[in-house]
């Protein structure tokens, strides 16, 4: 039998000529399509890394790369307790796609570079760099933004810092556990949350011995060590130097020895978990493992604390960048498909999600660069003041935003994007561990309260910063008026934690409010703040002020 075809209809024994369906959006640049980026890698300060920027774009647009997020993610990780005769390996192993994403990110710094080169701009350079291979595989971006982190940490200790250091500015990728006087470059790892504590890091009973200099022995168990093939790992514990108990201490954990011999880094489980999948997350036990001191003894909280801010600042952006591709894909799915004799793009209900999709990831983004230029290498005390509060913020308000807005611009490619063979699907499983990673949304927002109360510097900052744009827009003068009323209205500790979250959405709206007036164009700006300000405002997408021009809004997006 044959067949044959007029135009789109098909006579004949073909029934799977495909029609009405867009073509697969990759083979790309990623970078120069998305303008709002673009725009505002050069408003914060790193027009100069245009270039490298455009490169990862086009590669991580690519098919190829593309592929290889599929394989990594549909491939996750296993673990190899022992070998086959019975030793203990401890090992995992990754699918090759893995590895060659996690190689090209940190090829290109995606990891270290604004410490190995800190002129200004390269924190918001480096920012972009992370977002644009987090908005394809979300999964390796956990060992890169830990790697980026723990050079806070590790800095102020050269017993570590010296030999390890060189290995984390590197942009080698290495897989292999090869003795550390072999291996060039290096990945680091964290293992803080314990079965019993979770958030509360005091309650770990993880205990350290001292043994002589900076080096301790550990005993006990973590209930999530996140890439445990690392390098290197941060590892808290509480400490001991001979009959006197120092408190609660940061240690570095290397994964090798001198001479090539294996730490004691028992690897029990992976998580099986709902997204995140190309990423091991492990169970481990130490069992007289080695671990050397990070800062001072008894006070290991303190030196995680720039390092934990530095993984919150990764979560906006690691959020950000998800919802560009959830948008990006919906928008692209729009514009190839038709229903009801137009183009989805042009229906004015689907125009006006599109749109607050774009809306919802300009000014996600926006906080984000934002916040990687308060972390600059030449931040001024007042930028290092207004991250003790903002990074609280916008991490408790952006990656909040996250799993919905996926949600949303999944339902915009309808059965298709329930479906694993299209990207929204493994986004909408991962944006809800940016929200949990670092702080659940409670933990977050009482971070929020304690920046407040006892911080007087970065509360007059955060105030410095909104004044900015006084008087550009009667909706948030009235916003920023109403947030400052509310905080002085909160007089005791229960009251404010009962109102931490509203209080953090508020001075979070407030932010990005400002953000959007001083970066995105006027018709952004003002439809922005008409949505989530005025007095239609909805947490749904879609629901945009009357009059408002969305499909010019989907263009530029």
């Amino acid at each position: 039998m044959t067949s044959f075809s007029r135009g789109r209809r098909v006579i004949g024994a073909s029934t799977h000529y495909v029609t009405n369906q867009p073509t697969i959006r990759w083979d790309i640049d990623e970078y120069a399509l998305n303008a709002p980026l673009v725009a505002a890698v050069d408003a914060f300060g790193a027009d100069w890394a245009q270039h490298a920027l455009s490169e990862a774009g086009a590669l991580v647009g690519s098919r190829t790369f593309q592929q290889d997020a599929h394989l990594a993610d549909r491939h996750p990780p296993v673990a190899y307790p022992h070998d086959r005769w019975g030793f203990r390996l401890d090992e995992v192993e990754y699918d090759p796609a893995y590895h060659r994403v996690l190689g090209a990110a940190v090829a290109r710094g995606a990891h270290t570079s604004a410490w190995v080169d800190p002129r200004p701009g390269a924190g918001v350079a480096r920012a972009t760099m992370f977002m644009l291979f987090a908005q394809i595989e979300p999964g390796h971006a956990c060992p890169v933004s830990m790697t980026h982190a723990a050079v806070d940490a590790i800095a102020g200790s050269p017993w570590v810092a010296d030999a390890w250091l060189p290995r984390l500015y590197s942009r080698e990728y290495e897989p292999r556990l090869l003795p550390n006087e072999e291996k060039r470059s290096g990945l680091i790892g964290m293992a803080m949350t314990e079965k019993q504590g979770g958030s509360d890091l005091r309650a770990g009973t993880t205990s350290g011995v001292h043994m002589g200099g900076q080096t301790y022995q550990l005993t006990g168990h973590k209930w999530f060590c996140s890439a445990p093939m690392s390098d290197g790992f941060l590892v808290i514990a509480q400490t001991r130097r001979g009959p006197v108990d120092e408190g609660l201490s940061c240690l570095f954990v290397p994964r090798l020895l001198p001479r090539g011999m294996r730490n004691v880094f028992r690897i029990q489980k992976l998580k099986d978990k709902l997204g995140n999948r190309s990423n091991a997350s492990a169970e481990i036990e130490l069992d007289g493992t080695i671990g050397m001191l990070l800062g001072e003894s008894g006070r290991g909280l303190r030196t995680i604390m720039g390092m934990v801010q530095r993984t919150r600042l990764d979560c906006v952006l690691g959020t950000a960048a998800g919802m560009r591709q959830a948008m990006a894909e919906a928008v692209w799915h729009a514009r190839g498909r038709e229903a009801f004799g137009r183009t989805l793009v042009d229906q004015p209900a689907m125009t006006s999600v599109l749109a607050d999709l774009g809306l919802e990831a300009e000014a996600s983004m926006l906080t984000g660069l934002r916040l990687a230029q308060l972390f600059e290498a030449d931040a001024t005390d007042r930028d290092i003041a207004l991250r003790r509060l903002a990074t609280p913020v916008a991490k408790y308000w952006v990656c909040k935003r996250g799993p919905n807005h996926a949600y949303e611009a999944m339902e915009c490619l309808g059965g298709n994007g329930y479906t694993e063979t299209f990207p929204l699907a493994r986004r909408f499983r991962e944006q809800p561990v940016m929200a949990i990673w670092e702080g659940a949304g409670n933990i977050i927002a009482l971070d929020v309260i304690r920046a407040l109360t006892r911080d007087t510097e970065a509360a007059e900052a955060f105030t410095d910063e909104l004044a900015t744009t006084r008087g550009a827009s009667t909706l948030l003068d009235a916003h920023v008026e109403r947030t400052m009323a509310r905080l002085r209205g909160v007089d005791d500790d229960d009251a404010a934690a009962a109102q931490a979250r509203r209080i953090a959405e508020d001075l979070a709206l407030a932010l990005q409010g400002s953000l959007m007036l001083r970066h995105a164009p006027s018709l952004d700006a003002e439809t922005f703040l008409r949505a989530r300000l005025g007095e239609d405002r909805s947490s749904q997408y879609g629901v945009l002020p009357g009059g408002t021009d969305a499909a010019a809004i989907v263009a530029r997006h």
